[in-house]
């Protein structure tokens, strides 16, 4: 697995740099009026957004194929490749299809069939990991690399501030000073494969889960009645019990419909049964939109291997009615063997994974 980030690429040093809450944010000019300036850069904005967005995926698809020892031009390699809208809101006058960009990038690494394309909004990079194990698991693939990419464009950002979702002062998830959140870009992707003998795996991904609320096409389902669906399928997919997940990567945007929609899921599904520690990166690496399903997967990866849980960067305050521990402050120490990342996308996209630790 590898991931390319606002914080960095490395495997080690991003995740370090997690541990030590630092944050990839920073004030990025607009020639227009937007309601903050804040936001996560991976790359040279000065490179067009379709060219940053190939230069991201191929280089994390390589370095995520060479740490499963695979080449991009074997043919066992199904590429799953995914994003919310690409370099699309600000490449339209060229109507370039919005699968263009991953054709791009299958042709560059020289793939031996054409890829696959998700584009759920941002559960994108959770879905591609949902339908690589899918293929997997019905015998399609062999070896599957799967997730997303995605890149901050000036017509996005536009779009979130006149939207409202984008916060005027700071991205701070589940605080009582929610008020929005902020972008960001970059690429995370993981090779998957069936267990075999003498592999040794990141994780397990033993289950997977989605569902969609059609609330509206950006207002999340506020029950969280959705969410509690991708979750409960994705735990009767790895067929786990729920008290055997021990930590979460929460989809954390920092919109208060976003927050309140998980405080009532993780409420309805874990009271009374187990109480999983919470944690979110998205005050670290901005919302990377298509990417962040796949970036958050990664993270939650680390944690359980790890076992240390970051802190949310920016939450001093948590909201009174979030039911389960957050990871606050300072690192957390860890011992879950079985955890959770769960993303909500525009349109209702809810999509839940679950990771178990490698033995």
């Amino acid at each position: 697995m590898a991931w390319l980030t606002a914080l960095g690429d490395g495997l080690e040093p991003v995740w370090q740099a997690l541990l030590d809450g630092k944050t990839g944010m920073r004030p990025v000019a607009y020639a227009g009026r937007l309601r903050n300036l804040l936001a996560a850069t991976a790359m040279d904005t000065e490179i067009p957004p379709s060219e940053r967005l190939t230069k991201m995926a191929c280089a994390t698809i390589r370095k995520a194929l060479a740490q499963a020892n695979r080449e991009p031009g074997d043919p066992e390699v199904r590429f799953i490749l995914s994003t919310s809208l690409g370099a699309y809101l600000d490449d339209a006058a060229a109507r370039t299809p919005l699968s263009g960009w991953a054709t791009d990038v299958a042709r560059e690494l020289g793939a031996a069939t054409a890829p696959i394309v998700i584009s759920t909004a941002c559960s994108s990079g959770a879905d591609a990991i949902l339908v690589g194990a899918e293929l997997i698991r019905t015998g399609v693939a062999k070896c599957c690399v799967c997730g997303g990419a995605d890149v901050l464009t000036p017509n996005k950002r536009l779009a979130h501030s006149a939207l409202g979702t984008m916060s005027p002062t700071w991205l701070r998830a589940f605080d009582l000073r929610h008020d929005g959140t902020l972008l960001g870009e970059g690429a995370g992707f993981i090779v998957l494969e069936p267990e075999s003998p003498g592999q040794s795996p990141h994780a397990i991904l033993s289950g997977a889960g989605s569902a969609n609320d059609a609330s509206g096409m950006t207002v999340a389902d506020i029950t969280g009645l959705s969410a509690g669906y991708a979750m409960q399928r994705s735990l009767a997919d790895a067929n786990l019990p729920l008290s055997a997940i021990g930590l979460i990567n929460a989809h954390g945007s920092g919109t208060i419909m976003n927050d309140t929609t998980e405080s009532n899921a993780f409420t309805a599904l874990f009271t009374g049964v187990s109480r999983p520690l919470v944690f979110a990166t998205k005050g670290n690496f901005g919302h990377t939109l298509g990417a962040t399903g796949a970036i958050e997967a990664i993270a939650l990866i680390l944690a359980m291997r790890e076992g240390r849980v970051p802190p949310i960067y920016g939450l001093e305050q948590p909201l009174p009615e979030f039911s389960l521990p957050l990871a606050i402050s300072q690192p957390t120490s860890c011992t879950a063997r079985a955890g959770l990342s769960l993303t909500l996308g525009f349109g209702g996209f809810d999509t839940s994974l679950v990771f178990e630790a490698a033995a």
